[in-house]
Parts: structure tokens; sequence; C-alpha cells
């Protein structure tokens, strides 16, 4: 009988740890995927201030082409007040898209291109890209590791107990299709 005991008590300690173990995990891996985002959010805000300026450098060139200036501004302003890390990712998706729509305006400017300032602003944003880009990549990676754990067993027995859900990686082009085709321009 006091085997028996013994041997129930160290099974309920057993489970008990696994279960501590399980969520402790859990929740390292949700806040890995976080702490990327943080990661991500920085070099978001320094996008979103660089933004302004680029705007401006164009606009004094291209005053017709204020649509899509608009389209930025609005978009940036949106990502700005986006709350939410799945908010922020369509927002940015938003902002990167209208981007593109200049990107093309200033094809038709070769007096733009040569421009001082706007190279110097140009090479500022593309180093932030390129930090957004790497940290997407982290935020993705550890965003892939929670999903795999909160998936596999032991721990999907416990993950939707916990509230702990699949969560989205941060796909900056939603709509491939759009950007399988080629841009056209028009003049």
């Amino acid at each position: 009988m006091q085997i028996f005991f013994i041997a129930i008590v160290a099974f309920v300690a057993i489970l008990a740890l696994t279960i501590i173990f399980i969520y402790n995990s859990m929740v390292k891996f949700r806040n890995n995927r976080e702490n990327a985002f943080a990661d991500i959010d920085v070099q978001l805000r320094q996008r979103h201030d660089l933004i302004p300026q680029l705007v401006e450098v164009v606009r004094g060139y291209a005053k017709h082409e204020s649509s899509s200036l608009l389209a930025i501004i609005e978009a940036r302003s949106g990502a700005v007040q986006a709350g939410s890390i799945e908010e922020k990712i369509a927002a940015e998706n938003k902002l990167s898209s209208a981007l593109q729509g200049l990107k093309l305006t200033i094809e038709s400017y070769p007096e733009l291109k040569a421009n001082q300032h706007f190279m110097q602003l140009q090479e500022e944003i593309s180093d932030v890209e390129n930090k957004l880009a790497a940290s997407r990549r982290f935020f993705n990676s550890a965003t892939r590791e929670y999903n795999t754990y909160i998936q596999t067993f032991p721990a999907n027995l416990l993950a939707a107990r916990f509230n702990f859900h699949k969560e989205k990686s941060f796909d900056l082009i939603s709509d491939r299709a759009a950007v399988s085709e080629a841009p056209k321009i028009q003049f």
C-alpha cells in the first residue's frame, strides 16, 4: 500500500513538473516572438521617420505626382497608428505597396535621382529596409519555432487550455499575384 502511494505521488509530481516545463517553454517561445517583433518595430519607426523626408524631396521635383505621394503619407499614418502585431503587418504591407509606386515615380525624374539629398535619403532607407528584412526573418523564425512547439505533442495538449494559439508570420507581400505582374509605367 505504501509503495502504491509513493508511486502515485511520484507520478503526480512528474506530471506536474512536465506541465510546468511545457508551460514555461510556451511562454519562452511566445516572448521570443514578441521580442523579435519589437526589433521590427524599431526599424519601422526609423522607416516612418525617413519617409516624410523622402516624400518632401520627391514632391519638390514631381509636383504633379501628388496622388502617389498622398497614398504614401496615408499608408505611413496608418502604419504609425497600428496597434497589434496583425494590424502592423497589414499596415506595413499597404505602406510597402505605396512605396513601390513611389519608386516608379522616381524613375520618371532623372534629375531627382542625381540630387544629393535624395541619394542620401535613399541610402538611409535602403539601410533601414535591409535591417528590416533581417528583423522580419528573425521574427518569422521565432514565430515558426513558437508555432511548431505549440503544435507538437505533448505541448499541443496544453496550448489551447492556456490560450496559446498559432500566430501569423510577417509576410510582407500578402498579394503575391499583384507582385508577380510587371509594373505598368504610364506617362
